[in-house]
């Protein structure tokens, strides 16, 4: 199966075309320009680089947050115009659980962050049990020390909030915390493709319209909205 993958949900973008877990070719980038500048030249890019025609993907998959509400909107937007013109099933993976997954080869516990200003960040905390990732907990947005309660054992962070807050996070619990090596705090378009292949199959073109942003935290845009309410 040949998956179009895409991750727009931090300021990092990558884009990767797969076949079954084989990857055909990955554009990864990390400028911090808005994601809308660039994102279909590298999906141009990488279809090239693979020797592949949009056509010719069975499937499509995205994350879908949470993260930066302008970034997200942009991945998914372009990714399900592709899906509906080509009647292709579409999967949304969650870019917390792609962070964890990318810490694959650690027994210890994972708490995926991803930086959500304002001083609050995203997070999850995740754990492999026979090589299959759990999720422990719900996601959820709060100030970097909230989301370091009850931890009492070692623990990987992993995830541009890690690398932002590692000084605190380690001030506070010392020895116990470890943080994953520094390409892997970016969502890579390969990950996300190979969290959608055992879902890709559950999934018709007829469910697009139910794949939306995950934001977790309302926008400006509704906070105030509400605030004049």
């Amino acid at each position: 199966m040949k998956i179009l993958a895409v991750d727009t949900a931090t300021q990092s973008c990558s884009v990767a075309v797969t076949e079954h877990r084989r990857l055909l070719a990955e554009l990864t980038i990390a400028n911090g320009r808005t994601h809308s500048r660039h994102l279909m030249h590298l999906i141009e890019n990488v279809f090239e680089m693979a020797g592949l025609k949009v056509e010719q993907v069975d499937g499509f998959a995205a994350t879908i947050g949470p993260g930066s509400f302008t970034g997200l909107r942009i991945g998914i937007s372009a990714v399900k115009g592709l899906a509906y013109a080509l009647h292709k099933p579409m999967v949304g993976i969650s870019s917390l659980e792609a962070l964890a997954w990318q810490c694959s080869q650690t027994p210890f516990l994972i708490c995926a962050i991803i930086d959500a200003r304002k001083k609050e960040v995203y997070s999850c905390r995740y754990r492999f049990k026979n090589r299959i990732l759990i999720k422990e907990g719900r996601e959820q947005v709060a100030s970097p020390g909230h989301i370091l309660q009850g931890i009492n054992e070692p623990c990987v962070f992993v995830g541009n909030g890690a690398v932002l807050y590692q000084q605190m996070i380690a001030a506070e619990l010392g020895e116990l915390a470890h943080f994953a090596d520094d390409n892997r705090h970016i969502i890579r378009a390969t990950t996300i493709a190979g969290l959608s292949l055992a879902r890709i199959d559950q999934i018709s073109a007829a469910d697009l319209k139910f794949l939306v942003p995950h934001y977790i935290r309302k926008s400006d845009a509704e906070l105030n909205i509400g605030c004049s309410g």
